[in-house]
């Protein structure tokens, strides 16, 4: 398709110039030219490594040679233009300019990925969404999950590629690379009522392969289902919300589901001063931080035994005895009784809320 946008370019520029212009691909075999005859054949005087190396130009004996822009580091295409001086080496470095923009412009309108990328982007306008996806014959409301993929360690290019292969069908699923360290895939959902279950299957799988055949760490966000294209955008900023929410409450976790963060993601959207005041009021008799780490400990093995006093105990290998006195404790430094249902609530938000504040800081101070 791409020989096609480079012919239509030529023939718009025949007349300007009169000079024979033309694009080989990488192996010096002529795709478009001003010169019909040309098409189909292999130019002898292109060498392929010399060019590899370059952004510039290159002559031969009798023709100059610019490469057009590169797809990840493969050398695609180069544009050519007879003759050796300098108005050669000027009209084939326009032409290139000209290659580029053609090439570009029709990938950005017909490349259903280049499509998706500028709706989760916000770079096209609502009303715009409905006439692309009808030009490029895009299914608009298939459900669709859309999954993050932080690279954590050291970033590579060949992450793309991998995830690429993953996901053959570039009629539905969209392997989108955001920047340096984020990957985003667009997945179509093939059964609503396990969806969830079937997304957090296919991320535990891109974790395992990025570790296991590129060493890299990851994290990975998982957004809830769209049911148009033009909820991408907002499912985009759920699964990096998830990434950040995560990151705060459950570090250890590498995969994270956006539905599944509870309290954190209505604490992350919360004002700081807000959180503070919050933290005030609930310590107004000792702060916070004049709890102990045992205590802490104790107060989180609590909480993960369901305000259960005999699990906790035994979980903490303490007599029952031992908790209760911890816990008639606490109620004394912080006015809370970790027992009472509605005391408990209390405080596990408190403790959340501080520990949102303190990621702050730490992120503030890095």
């Amino acid at each position: 398709m791409s020989t096609r946008i480079f012919q239509n370019a030529i023939i718009q520029m025949k007349d300007a110039c009169d000079r024979s212009v033309g694009v080989v691909d990488d192996q010096g075999y002529v795709v478009a030219a001003s010169e019909l005859a040309l098409i189909g054949s292999q130019l002898e005087d292109f060498h392929a490594q010399e060019i590899e190396n370059t952004e510039h130009s290159v002559t031969s004996d009798v023709r100059t040679f610019v490469p057009l822009a590169r797809n990840g580091s493969k050398l695609n295409y180069v544009a050519f233009v007879e003759g050796t001086d300098a108005l050669a080496r000027t009209i084939c470095a326009l032409a290139a300019v000209a290659f580029n923009e053609a090439k570009e412009n029709y990938e950005e309108k017909h490349n259903k990925a280049a499509f998706v990328k500028n709706i989760i982007s916000d770079n096209i306008l609502p009303g715009d969404v409905y006439v692309r996806a009808k030009e490029l014959h895009f299914v608009t409301d298939e459900p669709r999950s859309v999954l993050l993929i932080r690279q954590t360690t050291n970033s590579d290019i060949a992450a793309v590629e991998l995830l690429q292969r993953l996901f053959p069908d570039k009629q539905r699923d969209f392997v989108i690379n955001m920047n340096e360290s984020d990957i985003v895939v667009v997945k179509a959902v093939l059964n609503e009522e396990n969806s969830r279950d079937e997304i957090i299957k296919v991320a535990q799988e891109i974790e395992k392969a990025l570790q296991e055949e590129l060493g890299i760490r990851s994290v990975i966000g998982i957004s809830t289902d769209s049911h148009h294209l033009r909820e991408l955008a907002d499912r985009y900023k759920e699964a990096q919300v998830a990434i950040d929410v995560g990151r705060v409450f459950e570090p250890e976790k590498t995969v994270i589901n956006y539905e599944s963060l509870g309290l954190g993601r209505i604490i992350y959207q919360l004002p700081t001063t807000l959180c503070e005041m919050f933290l005030n009021e609930v310590f107004k008799k000792s702060p916070i931080e004049t709890l102990d780490e045992d205590t802490i400990e104790t107060i989180n093995k609590f909480f993960e035994n369901n305000l259960n006093v005999s699990e906790t105990s035994r979980k903490l290998y303490v007599h029952r005895n031992t908790l209760v006195y911890r816990l008639e404790k606490i109620k004394k430094i912080t006015g809370l009784d970790l027992r009472e249902f509605d005391h408990a609530i209390v405080f596990k938000v408190a403790m959340m809320v501080k520990q949102y504040l303190d990621s702050l800081n730490t992120a503030k101070h890095s």
